[in-house]
């Protein structure tokens, strides 16, 4: 039996929770006047446009147009039904939902995520399993002294719940069966097998040490297994499962976005155990990816939550290389991004078991350089600069790099530690920058005339459709304007949407409500939330005059009359080519008395 959750509860629910405070959990604000902006995380945007509204309880975006109060947000931003929005905000609100019952059609809502539910459940189960066999079992003594010699406290196992998976074929097939748990959905979880025979399953991990893996709300997901003794795979990690899609999760970054914010920056690695021992080290807003390169999806993340990441990656080629790409794609991202390089083909984990935590912190994440210098490292590989050809070509492509530069000070700066490196002219460096700058330049131009993009300002409104929006805007501010408006032009607005709006707005007051975006919101369909929370924003006056409320309503009624003076005036136009002239002075009358009529109105 589910949940019947009563309108009164729902409000009570609302009121008692702070969309801004939600929302920060998913998107970094900052407040600018009365309200807080930042990243749309609806849409990728390298310049905040997404607005919330503390006084109105709403949010809007002004580059893609999405908008409502804090439970149609949880619902967007997670993908789940409204009822699950509610009972994720009754926790927060400290609101009781046990002893109510659930309609059909929340019943069937709730067997939609029914699956995905199991399966998280499965997850968490298996986790305290493996966790109590690390540390409380003959059986997990070897996993737990291998980690422990590589200088893990027992507190920092805990707290990344890490665990231990028997050498066994059917643990975890006989735990899950034991509870109840469907095996076929099991292995759509990506915890067991199917045999290739069909007769029955068996587990996916083995005789591993047992990294839980967490979604961004502290879930458990997925598993990466790491093999303990000889053998391959060294690392495991869960298939691509309806609850588990690495390319869009961090690891530890349900731990880390306190410590992210607090710090105002983010520490990106590329292992579990890089970020456990950087957490046991004193630097708890690391995270890293799924064993996997990161993605733009991963970059987005990282950019609503803070403005500086700091990559550490490993110190070998090969993670040079990655750590090049993964800053590529925050850059374009719009992150400001730094880099800890680590000496000697290290990784972060190795450098702190042979330096310890402090040197890390000091010689490697706080002595981390800029982006600039970091690439100047990078196009230095595999090349004799003291051979002619080898050196212009690096000169070239740090030319190249410096050119997409925004800040004239780093051009400076950069080009005169050329120069001085080189003994050239700066002048010459100069030009040569100029060329480049002027190159993409043209090449952007080309770019923007195959695929125009649209421009940044909306297009003028027509006189009646900015009058419908200013209407609706003071209708959702005032309830005495929303009974004027009713009075005097009902349901009679020009567009669709806005006729839609104005009954729902007339029948919210019709039940005693006072102005409350927020909960008028709650009552509306999904396709109207976006453009009410956009009117609800527009810059107006807290009262306004009668003269300006007529003029309004004026050019509402008047504009069906213009579309059919112009019908006239074509049909008059018709006349006169088929050379019928005295329609055409019939029509031509109509059109005057239409125009004395419209002028005087």
């Amino acid at each position: 039996m589910g949940y019947r959750i009563p309108e009164e509860t729902i409000e009570a629910i609302r009121r008692a929770v702070d969309i801004v405070d939600v929302i920060s959990d998913y998107v970094q604000l900052k407040k600018q006047g009365r309200n807080y902006f930042g990243l749309c995380p609806f849409h990728g945007e390298k310049t905040p446009s997404f607005s919330v509204s503390p006084e109105k309880q709403i949010f809007h975006c002004f580059g893609c147009g999405a908008g409502g109060n804090v439970f149609s947000f949880l619902m967007d931003i997670e993908g789940i039904s409204f009822i699950e929005a509610v009972k994720r905000l009754a926790i927060k609100a400290n609101v009781d939902l046990a002893d109510l019952e659930l309609d059909d059609a929340n019943k069937q809502s709730r067997a939609d995520t029914g699956e995905t539910k199991i399966m998280v459940e499965a997850h968490e189960l298996l986790k305290k399993f493996y966790h109590h066999l690390l540390v409380n079992t003959k059986e997990g003594q070897e996993a737990f002294d291998y980690l422990q010699a590589r200088g893990w406290t027992r507190e920092i196992i805990d707290q990344f719940e890490i665990g231990y998976a028997p050498d066994s074929w059917d643990f975890a097939v006989k735990l899950l069966s034991g509870r109840g748990f469907s095996l076929e959905l099991m292995e759509k979880a990506g915890l067991i097998i199917r045999k290739e025979n069909g007769g029955g399953y068996f587990d996916r991990f083995r005789h591993r040490i047992m990294f839980p893996i967490h979604n961004h709300h502290g879930d458990a997901v997925g598993f990466s297994g790491r093999l303990l003794g000889e053998g391959q795979p060294k690392y495991l990690n869960s298939p691509e499962t309806p609850i588990f899609h690495k390319g869009k999760i961090l690891y530890n970054f349900h731990q880390a976005r306190l410590h992210i914010r607090k710090h105002q920056e983010a520490i990106l690695l590329e292992g579990f155990a890089d970020v456990v021992s950087a957490v046991q080290a004193g630097i708890a807003h690391s995270v890293a990816t799924m064993g996997t390169a990161l993605t733009e999806e991963h970059a987005r993340i990282l950019r609503r939550n803070v403005d500086t990441v700091i990559i550490c990656y490993d110190g070998d080629a090969s993670g040079i290389e990655a750590t090049f790409r993964a800053a590529e794609l925050l850059a374009d991202a719009g992150c400001h991004v730094k880099i800890a390089t680590i000496p000697d083909g290290l990784d972060p984990d190795e450098y702190i078991k042979k330096y310890g935590s402090d040197r890390f912190r000091r010689d490697i994440i706080d002595a981390s350089s800029s982006l600039m210098a970091f690439k100047m490292m990078y196009f230095r590989k595999g090349k004799n600069l003291q051979n002619e050809n080898d050196k212009i070509r690096y000169i070239e492509e740090v030319l190249q790099e410096i050119s997409k530069l925004s800040n004239p000070i780093e051009w400076d700066y950069y080009l005169r530690q050329l120069a001085d490196e080189f003994s050239l002219s700066l002048s010459a460096l100069q030009e040569q920058l100029n060329r480049h700058r002027n190159n993409k330049t043209h090449s952007n131009n080309a770019q923007s005339k195959e695929a125009p993009r649209p421009p940044l300002q909306k297009k003028l409104l027509p006189a009646f459709q900015n009058a419908e929006r200013m209407l609706l805007a003071h209708m959702l501010r005032s309830r005495d304007v929303a009974m004027i408006v009713q009075q005097t032009i009902a349901g009679a607005f020009n567009i669709e949407e806005h006729r839609a709006i104005a009954a729902y707005i007339y029948a919210f007051y019709e039940e005693g409500n006072e102005p409350d975006v927020s909960l008028l919101l709650s009552r509306l369909p999904d396709d109207l939330k976006p453009l009410v929370t956009e009117l609800s924003l527009l810059l107006i006056t807290d009262e306004i005059s009668n003269q300006e409320l007529n003029d309004y309503m004026r050019h509402v009624l008047n504009h069906p009359k213009w579309l059919k003076l112009k019908e006239k005036e074509q049909e008059k136009i018709e006349a006169e080519r088929k050379k019928d002239f005295l329609t055409a002075a019939r029509i031509a009358k109509e059109i005057i008395e239409m125009k004395k009529m419209l002028s005087s109105s």
